[in-house]
């Protein structure tokens, strides 16, 4: 599908718009001025917010070096301060590191604090070395997420004071001072590859941070998760939002192909070293970066190259997993700050608007235009004629009755 179709459809009601945003974990290579790199950040949300970015989310790790984040609350409260539009979430808040209560005490603060622009991200913690300082078996994190969850979630609902009792934590006629700002503060819950994030979502009828949707195996997994995730709310009597359903992916967008190359070799290599070193994903090393540029573009699993990349891409996604609602970009040090912005002004002025449905009037506007050009050229060329000699019989007429006006002033 060409990108004035996707416009076209967009623009006609035949699917809804998505929105765009990035998940700044982030990942900056260790060793660099730490200071620097958080204003960095902070910059590079009130770039996306004057460009028209829909939302971003802010990660919390504690141990690595790379992702710098330790609290994406205080983060965010920053970056609220400094922006005007952009919806702001926890990308995600590591549930198991946390008391319930602190949870949902920070984050309707934050929302009052916001008007109403931010959003509950959780997840049950991806750094196992995380989960090691703070004495957290990794093999009960997923289970811990979801205590932690059904708590959380009572609390915000503030129906009635919330009493539970775990191995790890505690409430007691718990309640909150404060209702959120919002009529519902919207939870998401991180999803990889395993079944369980999915599974979270449909019990609590939350949306999904896909955050592995363009790896070869979050990819495959897409319609996998959309529906453990719609047989599980059905069970719990809960639904579930494709709207509310996002999908994260690496790029790094240029004028050409070979300039995104170029601009890559600044970090690329760095990050994808690092991630293997934290995730369970294959990786060789000693890969070239050429081919590392190749792989990603013939699967999908990082983008570097130009607009049209990009549309093809995010389309492939939305064929995929049968539609979701929104696009993130995973916020990377692929290339040099300067870089780093041109590629997302250049995503928001070729990419988004043709998932918006905003490219849909001006192209079909040109396409006519273009389409009927010679009658219009031939309508002006006749009107231009016809000013023309309409002066010129004007201008005659005007001479003949000067002389004539002339003529009879002499005889008197």
């Amino acid at each position: 599908m060409s990108a004035y179709e996707i416009a076209a459809q967009v623009a006609d009601g035949g699917r809804w718009p998505l929105r765009f945003g990035v998940f700044l974990a982030p990942f900056h290579k260790a060793g660099r001025n730490p200071t620097l790199l958080l204003e960095q950040d902070l910059s590079l949300l009130e770039h996306l917010d004057r460009l028209g970015y829909d939302e971003a989310w802010i990660g919390e790790h504690h141990s690595g070096g790379w992702e710098i984040v330790a609290s994406p609350e205080v983060f965010i409260a920053a970056a609220a301060a400094r922006t005007r539009h952009l919806r702001l979430g926890t990308g995600v808040v590591s549930l198991p590191y946390h008391h319930p209560l602190h949870v949902a005490d920070r984050m309707v603060l934050l929302d009052h604090l916001t008007r109403g622009r931010v959003m509950l991200g959780v997840g049950p913690g991806q750094l196992a070395s995380d989960a090691h300082m703070l004495g957290i078996d990794t093999a009960r994190q997923r289970e811990m997420m979801e205590e932690s969850l059904e708590a959380v979630t009572a609390l915000l609902a503030g129906r009635e004071p919330v009493t539970r009792k775990t191995d790890w934590f505690t409430l007691q006629d718990a309640q909150l001072q404060l209702r959120p700002y919002q009529e519902q503060l919207e939870i998401a819950v991180a999803a990889t590859f395993s079944p369980a994030g999915p599974r979270t979502a449909g019990r609590f009828g939350a949306g999904m941070l896909s955050i592995a949707a363009s790896q070869e195996g979050g990819f495959d997994a897409l319609g996998y998760h959309w529906g453990v995730a719609n047989e599980v709310a059905a069970q719990h009597g809960k639904t579930v939002n494709r709207r509310d359903w996002r999908l994260m992916g690496m790029m790094h967008i240029a004028e050409t192909e070979e300039q995104a190359r170029r601009e890559v070799a600044y970090g690329l290599r760095d990050i994808q070293d690092y991630q293997a070193k934290v995730l369970p994903i294959p990786y060789d090393p000693d890969t070239p970066l050429d081919a590392r540029l190749d792989h990603g573009n013939a699967t999908g699993s990082f983008i570097c190259g130009t607009p049209e990349m990009a549309i093809r891409q995010i389309e492939r996604l939305w064929q995929k997993s049968g539609g979701f609602g929104a696009y993130l970009f995973m916020g990377a040090d692929f290339a040099d700050a300067e870089a780093t912005r041109r590629s997302y002004e250049l995503i928001a002025r070729e990419v988004i608007p043709h998932f918006t449905g905003q490219s849909a009037g001006p192209l079909g506007s040109q396409d006519w235009q273009v389409g009927l050009s010679e009658r219009w050229r031939d309508q002006t060329a006749q009107a231009v004629g016809k000013a023309m000699k309409d002066y010129e019989t004007d201008k005659a007429a005007g001479t003949a009755a000067g002389g004539a006006a002339g003529a009879e002033g002499a005889g008197a």
